[in-house]
């Protein structure tokens, strides 16, 4: 049996999505609409509206379903080419938005690094945490992630950073952590954690600009709430 053509299937469903999207741009097609016409590029034979709709309810959100990692995609019985297509599509957001983050220094640009930020760490099922390493024009000259830990902890472990940061030259840094509760709330632990970097890096001359922590509901800054 060949592949059918997507944009020449016998309803002329899949056409229309195309042209919906091509002419009206990202925001005319529903988020499940997205899923499907990317899951009809991995899987041409087969009407993915179901599949696409039966995801879009299982995770719960757009942006749930393409941060999913690869086990939980496998076990909610995503194929393997398919999975292929949702983590192109993750990449590709990701990398857009970190570039637009990284086109302008970070302090000025703040909504588009916490868009990144939300978009790769919001929906993460277990806790990371990331340092974005400045230069002295406040520009995002790294981003690292420096641990992936459990459902509700990652280890940031000042000593290391500290090395780093001389090691690249920063002038500054931003921590950045994920809530897998959704909420975004600093625990004790990340107001301490904050608080000893600040004090570790003060005399290298690196500033601790903020700790941010992403979870599904939003983002708190530490430096927004007086915490540094």
């Amino acid at each position: 049996m060949s592949e059918i053509d997507p944009g020449h299937d016998a309803s002329g469903h899949r056409a229309r999505l195309r042209e919906r999207l091509v002419e009206g741009g990202p925001e005319a097609l529903l988020d499940h609409e997205l899923i499907e016409y990317l899951l009809m590029i991995a899987i041409p034979r087969r009407d993915t509206k179901p599949i696409a709709r039966r995801l879009i309810a299982e995770f719960g959100t757009l942006g749930a379903l393409l941060t999913a990692d690869t086990p939980t995609l496998r076990a909610a019985g995503v194929s393997e080419a398919a999975i292929g297509v949702l983590k192109i599509a993750q990449a590709s957001a990701l990398r857009l938005l970190k570039q637009q983050a990284a086109d302008r220094p970070v302090l000025s640009s703040w909504q588009a690094l916490t868009d990144y930020l939300h978009a790769a760490m919001a929906h993460r099922m277990t806790e990371s945490a990331r340092v974005l390493h400045l230069n002295t024009r406040n520009m995002l000259i790294r981003d690292e992630m420096v641990s992936e830990g459990s459902v509700d902890q990652a280890a940031i472990y000042v000593r290391e950073v500290a090395r780093r940061a001389l090691e690249i030259g920063s002038a500054a840094i931003i921590l950045v952590h994920n809530h897998p509760s959704g909420d975004p709330a600093p625990s004790r632990q990340d107001i301490a954690l904050t608080r000893e970097m600040v004090a570790a890096l003060k005399p290298l001359g690196i500033q601790v600009h903020d700790h941010v922590v992403i979870g599904a509901s939003g983002h708190a800054s530490l430096r927004g709430l007086g915490l540094i």
